[in-house]
């Protein structure tokens, strides 16, 4: 398929080829679902964490003898039932919350989102990123392609490295073309990708 290129002024300079098995591919929301589902899985941290009473320190005498005092019978003060004792069946740092996908879905994830942003709207082919790598001058570059305060994902060629200068902008977010995923894609409302990041995309996500 064949789309437009614009300029750092967003003014349309040219067309581009673009791979349809990247850019034009039929919409799949179960398989996003699913590969950003398992995204957000693996990146979750175990946080919650109780002791269980083999676990809770102390407790290692009777409070009391078995008979004759009256009192209910224990045999360990960090007994669930005991103030300070062990939590019965709470959270455990054993679980494990990870999910796997394998390349291929994931591979056809990132094209679905990719063809669904082309295909809205929300991704621009840009010719060139000929700016220096400040953060003024990147403002004043996003501000010629998204309103204000509108989330923007800049996907430049490789050996661009502009993540210093656009990572103090709000709601804006760089990354690589060998590390897309959907998690990122889908947030960005904006999506602005160099056009020679395009080859480099087909390139690492080959068939």
């Amino acid at each position: 398929m064949t789309v437009d290129v614009f300029d750092q002024q967003n003014k349309k300079i040219g067309r581009v080829d673009l791979p349809d098995r990247i850019f034009n591919v039929k919409w799949n929301p179960d398989l996003v679902h699913q590969v950003l589902l398992a995204q957000l899985a693996n990146s979750r941290q175990r946080i919650a964490y109780t002791k269980g009473r083999g676990e809770v320190a102390g407790g290692g005498r009777k409070p009391w003898r078995q008979k004759g005092t009256g009192r209910a019978r224990h045999g360990s003060i960090r007994s669930p039932l005991w103030k300070g004792g062990g939590v019965t069946f709470g959270p455990a740092k054993e679980k494990k919350f990870t999910k796997k996908i394998n390349k291929k879905m994931n591979r056809s994830a990132i094209f679905n989102v990719l063809s669904r942003k082309l295909k809205d709207g929300e991704l621009k082919i840009v010719d060139k990123f000929n700016v220096l790598n400040k953060t003024k001058e990147w403002q004043k570059v996003l501000k010629n392609f998204i309103d204000l305060g509108s989330s923007a994902l800049i996907i430049p060629a490789v050996q661009n490295n502009i993540h210093q200068a656009v990572k103090n902008i709000k709601k804006t977010d760089a990354i690589s073309p060998k590390s897309l995923n959907v998690h990122d894609l889908l947030k960005a409302k904006n999506i602005i990708l160099e056009k020679e990041a395009v080859g480099e995309i087909e390139k690492h996500y080959k068939l």
